[in-house]
């Protein structure tokens, strides 16, 4: 179910429709002291409407799993449009979500899933009865996305690309760090916006990690991400390489 991924993150979706459904049952607003006397103040959450939702190719069904979950929680439908690259993925879990919400004789048309190109993200980011867009790509296309969606004065929440360091100071734990540089850099074959690009290292443990590194890399298994021992699995697509 994961374009490209572990085997291992599969289940995140489900992980979070569960905590975020826990969290429904026992929260629904709070009530605060207010310091006005025989005042007091509440938390009510109120519905958008209809909440759209793009996700990358890089995760496909987990970005739309907690967007749907937080969306349904707080009174809203969602219309979901996933990557092209991934799009048997959206056509899957979606066909998935539907029979979950039949089984619970919910209406199932709380959920829509949309497949396309270029156009169909276009058309809901102009669209006004989509009051909120929650989109996941690159910074280029996401100011793009917002410019759009502001102009109508709807709301975006953008989860883009990032340019992730990790700093290694003299004292640290190397062989945690070690571990933590080369997962956050190899983990998902790179194809995520917290991957690990850039390594700020003390100088006087700077020729060490370095040496350290270079054998951790060189005993990475790369290959079928559906194999356990798999740390690095492949590329979506040619353009990548």
């Amino acid at each position: 179910m994961r374009s490209n991924k572990l085997l291992t993150s599969a289940t995140w979706p489900a992980d979070c429709l569960e905590q975020l459904g826990k969290k429904y049952l026992i929260s629904r607003g709070s009530i605060f002291n207010s310091e006005r006397p025989e005042h007091f103040m509440m938390e009510v959450w109120n519905p958008l409407g209809t909440v759209g939702v793009i996700s990358a190719f890089n995760f496909p069904n987990a970005v739309f799993g907690w967007n749907l979950a937080i969306a349904l929680i707080c009174g809203n439908t969602v219309v979901w449009k996933g990557a092209p690259a991934s799009s048997l993925i959206t056509i899957a879990t979606g066909n998935v979500v539907s029979e979950v919400l039949k089984k619970n004789n919910i209406n199932p048309n709380v959920f829509t899933v949309i497949q396309g190109d270029v156009e169909i993200g276009q058309a809901m980011s102009k669209d006004k009865r989509i009051p909120l867009l929650s989109f996941t790509g690159s910074s280029k296309v996401g100011a793009m996305v917002r410019s759009v969606v502001e102009q109508r004065f709807g709301k975006t929440l953008l989860e883009l690309g990032g340019n992730n360091a990790t700093v290694v100071m003299e004292d640290a734990d190397l062989d945690m760090t070690l571990k933590a540089c080369v997962f956050g850099a190899v983990g998902t074959c790179g194809q995520r916006c917290t991957s690990l690009r850039r390594l700020y290292i003390h100088e006087n443990i700077f020729d060490s990690f370095v040496e350290k590194m270079v054998k951790a890399y060189k005993t990475i298994k790369i290959g079928d991400p559906l194999d356990s021992e798999t740390l690095c699995g492949p590329l979506n697509n040619l353009r990548s390489v």
